[in-house]
């Protein structure tokens, strides 16, 4: 089998894992290009198709599930096999979800290098097996409310945790985990605003009155 020709696309928002991920592969050898959330991932799939794709799940702006259904519906980029990083999403039902959308591995942070170094080899010289068929509009968005529903309870409490430690820090370490509360906060109401938006998606595909 020939191996496939082209970079590995490492998507990922938080930098220091993005520029240890994006090192580690390229001191074996691999070509990386990088996006830092999905959108920005399928402006560098559009220029460069890459051998495979390695994303976490929770990002800004489009997360990794999303990401994932998106290029499964596409008949140009549905074959390239991905790899789901997350620390965040690591429950039976969150696993089962991403192989359910065509993702060939799920690896959970922090990442022991040499199975992740091994897994990376193994897809881009074995191959992959037949994918899933791309799940249908309405069953990746009821899938991914309750993916995303998840989401918004880990950042509440996130952010609940942070205003709790905000009035015993002392005041030289205040500044610091006050950005990381906004932070969180924009987070959340991003989270929001995608539920949101799903709630009046899943709406079309089950009008009232019907059923």
């Amino acid at each position: 089998m020939n191996i496939p020709i082209g970079p590995i696309l490492v998507v990922e928002d938080i930098p220091n894992v993005l520029e240890l991920l994006e090192a580690t592969l390229r001191f074996k050898g691999y070509p990386v290009i990088t996006a830092r959330n999905g959108q920005e991932a399928l402006e560098v799939i559009a220029r460069e198709r890459p051998a495979l794709i390695i994303t976490d799940i929770l990002m800004p702006r489009m997360d990794g599930y999303a990401l994932v259904h998106t290029l499964r519906k596409n008949p140009l980029t549905s074959q390239i096999p991905v790899i789901f990083l997350s620390a965040t999403y690591i429950t039976q039902e969150d696993k089962n979800f991403a192989l359910y959308l065509g993702a060939v591995r799920f690896i959970e942070k922090p990442i022991d290098t040499e199975d992740f170094l091994l897994t990376v080899a193994e897809i881009l010289t074995q191959g992959i097996s037949t994918l899933p068929r791309p799940l249908a509009d309405a069953e990746f968005y009821s899938g991914y409310l309750s993916r995303l529903e998840n989401k918004l309870r880990y950042k509440n409490t996130q952010i609940s945790r942070t205003e709790r430690l905000l009035e015993t820090l002392p005041p030289d370490q205040v500044a610091g985990f006050q950005a990381l509360l906004q932070q969180a906060i924009a987070d959340r109401d991003e989270i929001q605003k995608e539920l949101d938006q799903l709630h009046q998606m899943l709406d079309q595909f089950d009008p009232p009155g019907e059923g």
